[in-house]
């Protein structure tokens, strides 16, 4: 029996308190507590699609480990500038309070991008980038290890997000924009990229802007308000560090989830009830990042939207196959712990196909899949009463986290922003006025919030 199950003896509140001092107080990329998981991951790969799905996720897009592993540093030489360059034009991106006069705006993104073009041309050499990330493509990572190439792509997502708003806070000039011509600095590396991770998007994704932007000793590298206040930057770190902390706590219950599903398939159910046991105390450590870091006191709301929120958006596109394409930004609806617990439920994915296409990486997609796949919730019977009791109150917890979730949020959203139009980073301007909006975001939440049986 796994020794992790003494804890299931405890009652749920002692159990929830001794995971809370638990959670990790700094955040290390390698996770060297999930290595076990990861080696009987592998030994269980013939037999379950869940733990081989879970298996290959972590041994290409996770470089070995889970979250991933990115390597900032350790890259071919041609490729060293791209991470020189956005720290040097770091401190040059944001600005404490941001003009409401769009020519003023206008002249402050063009010498930023102008900076860009610049120092990219200068120090980049686009064929040796190409050569670089082809002989990748072919299969060789000898010379770009999957962990350095993890980082590379965080820095060149971050990059065409930098380029694409050259201020922050967004501003509306910028917001109207419809097309972007990137430097082919920035444009030439982005497919072989995107390929890769199964991705279509213009845009980066919260894999891509999010879990790669940490480094071994889980420090975040590119960063968007340096120099400002205090209180902008440390509100940035929470926020950002609270979706790489999902993940660390994610892992665990994605390995409950295929022991429960091989218990299931051999019969064993007593096994099965002790691992969903388990996922619940997981899930109720993963919900209280959320519930500890979402609020004013950690992250503040006077700069949330204004200073966090909009560089991860988007809004832009490009002609494809003679259709007008725009592209979205990072959404919370891209993080793989809600979606692939909504999986192991039975229930349909939230984003439609397409987004899942253009922004949720193919391994990622892959693993909810099988998770879906091989929900046996569709077969309970009614004797079995212990699994759907635990399996019943894995959904309870989401709802109560969707339902606290539509309360925390709307306040953040509802923070004056008069130098921009409404907009979220994950569905770009809305039509309307802010409570329109807001009523439009609210009933999204609502909908998934009543999926959630």
């Amino acid at each position: 029996m796994d020794s992790r199950f003494f804890l299931l003896a405890a009652p749920v509140a002692v159990v929830a308190a001794i995971l809370w001092r638990r959670r990790p107080k700094t955040v290390e990329a390698s996770n060297p507590g999930n290595s076990w998981m990861i080696r009987d991951l592998a030994a269980l790969k013939d037999r379950c699609e869940a733990a081989a799905a879970l298996s290959k996720l972590v041994e290409e897009d996770g470089a070995g480990s889970w979250p991933p592993k990115a390597d900032h540093n350790s890259w071919p030489t041609p490729l060293l500038p791209y991470k020189d360059i956005y720290l040097e034009l770091a401190p040059l991106l944001p600005t404490p309070r941001p003009s409401l006069d769009s020519e003023v705006n206008d002249e402050k993104r063009a010498r930023y991008r102008s900076l860009m073009r610049r120092l990219l041309s200068e120090r980049i050499n686009v064929p040796q980038v190409e050569d670089i990330l082809a002989t990748v493509e072919t299969g060789n990572w000898e010379s770009f290890p999957r962990d350095a190439y993890n980082g590379f792509y965080c820095c060149i997502a971050v990059l065409r997000h930098a380029y694409r708003w050259a201020t922050i806070p967004v501003v509306k000039v910028a917001q109207s924009e419809t097309v972007i011509n990137f430097p082919a600095e920035l444009d030439a590396p982005w497919p072989y990229l995107q390929r890769n991770f199964g991705v279509d998007a213009d845009s980066g994704n919260n894999t891509s802007n999010v879990l790669l932007n940490f480094d071994v000793n889980g420090e975040r590298i590119y960063k968007i308000n340096v120099g400002l206040s205090e209180v902008i930057r440390s509100s940035e770190d929470v926020f950002f560090k609270m979706f790489y902390d999902l993940e660390v706590m994610a892992f665990p219950i994605y390995y409950d989830m295929v022991r429960a599903i091989i218990s299931f398939e051999e019969k064993d159910k007593a096994s099965c009830v002790r691992y969903l046991r388990h996922l619940n105390a997981m899930l109720r450590e993963l919900l209280l990042i959320f519930y500890h870091n979402l609020n004013d006191s950690r992250v503040s709301r006077s700069v949330w939207l204004s200073h966090i929120q909009g560089f991860q958006g988007w809004g832009v596109g490009k002609t494809v196959d003679g259709e007008f394409v725009k592209y979205d930004g990072l959404s919370g609806n891209h993080v793989l712990a809600f979606q692939a617990i909504d999986s192991f439920l039975g229930m349909e994915p939230y984003l439609p196909e397409e987004n899942l296409l253009r922004y949720i990486p193919a391994n990622q997609r892959a693993l909810c899949l099988m998770f879906k796949k091989c929900s046996f919730r569709p077969r309970l019977e009614e004797k079995d009463t212990q699994i759907k009791d635990e399996i019943s109150k894995i959904a309870k917890q989401l709802r109560a986290f969707r339902a606290a979730h539509r309360t925390r949020v709307i306040p953040y959203l509802e923070q004056p922003a008069p130098e921009r139009f409404t907009m979220t980073a994950g569905k770009s301007v809305l039509q309307g006025t802010l409570s329109e909006a807001i009523r439009f975001l609210d009933d999204m939440m609502l909908r998934r919030l009543k999926e959630t049986m």
